[in-house]
């Protein structure tokens, strides 16, 4: 996903287009918390409530369809119960692609807890048998983790530490065979700072915009990653077994190396490399603590 645009280099002609859309007036209030992707803006939208403006560059030709593939599942999903704000409108001008939904007045979860982690689970069960856009994320956690991704493929060159990390990686995945389904919705950014918390609940997950389809395991693992804390070692041993029984130990392996390949591409790509140690040492963990359940 790409970065999204601040307040004060949206362009104009984004606004005119929002207001075209939806046929109502908007105005810039501020830039809202959130993950490294998020970029959402509070707006005042003339004659109803706030809401969250989202705009981006145009990444490639096909942004806008992968924005309506979104608002289409954002669609599918809430008529299932799931909590995640209602899109009000996609649109795109030459440079940017942009949608704005329902304001949630919640804030990014910090910290996790093991509370809130059972609440995260209970969620990721919702989209369980609800793909319903066949863009499948199981083939590319596959492609990332048996290395035929060009995206992480050449993070071995990176370091010494690096390569003997993804050398496990592979190793832990040489036997993988590709996806043979990809039954349930995947949310595909489920860290902390895309779940939304009001008086210890989760009342929305956010962030959406590159949901596909696959395994729910996948949000799991994202969820799994973001509890190597003290506090979370026993709602961290029960999601382990949730993915477990969901895909199996080999499938576990996929989507963990997929990840922590990703995790490390982040920063080597951002040029973040105080990042790269610690998600060296928590790869290695995640890792040791997936084999030990073989």
């Amino acid at each position: 996903m790409n970065q999204g645009t601040h307040p004060e280099e949206l362009p104009p002609e984004v606004l005119a287009d929002v207001a075209s859309v939806i046929g109502a007036e908007v105005t810039l209030l501020s830039r809202l918390a959130g993950g490294v992707n998020a970029g959402g803006m509070r707006v005042q939208v003339a004659g109803r409530a706030d809401a969250v403006l989202k705009a981006e560059p145009r990444a490639h030709p096909s942004h806008m369809d992968d924005m309506l593939r979104a608002q289409r599942i954002v669609e599918h999903m809430r008529r299932r119960g799931y909590p995640t704000p209602a899109w009000l409108g996609v649109g795109a001008t030459p440079t940017h692609v942009w949608h704005l939904m329902d304001f949630v007045d919640a804030a990014p979860v910090s910290p996790l807890t093991p509370t809130l982690v059972e609440q995260l689970m209970d969620i990721i069960e919702l989209q369980a048998g609800q793909a319903s856009e066949p863009y499948d994320h199981s083939w590319y956690a596959w492609r990332v983790a048996t290395g035929h991704e060009s995206a992480v493929a050449e993070l071995s060159s990176y370091s010494d530490a690096v390569l003997a990390l993804v050398e496990r990686l592979r190793l832990a995945c040489a036997d993988a065979s590709p996806p043979r389904e990809a039954p349930d919705m995947v949310h595909a950014d489920l860290n902390p700072s895309n779940v939304l918390v009001r008086d210890g609940a989760v009342v929305a997950l956010v962030d959406i915009g590159n949901a596909g389809s696959g395994t729910r395991a996948t949000d799991l693992v994202t969820l799994l990653w973001h509890t190597f804390q003290d506090p979370l070692d026993g709602v961290r041993r029960r999601l382990c077994s949730r993915i477990l029984d969901l895909v199996g130990w080999e499938w576990a392996a996929v989507l963990s190396a997929t990840q922590i390949l990703l995790q490390l591409e982040w920063p080597i790509r951002d040029g973040r490399h105080d990042a790269v140690p610690e998600v060296v040492q928590r790869g290695h963990r995640a890792l040791d603590e997936l084999n030990a359940l073989r």
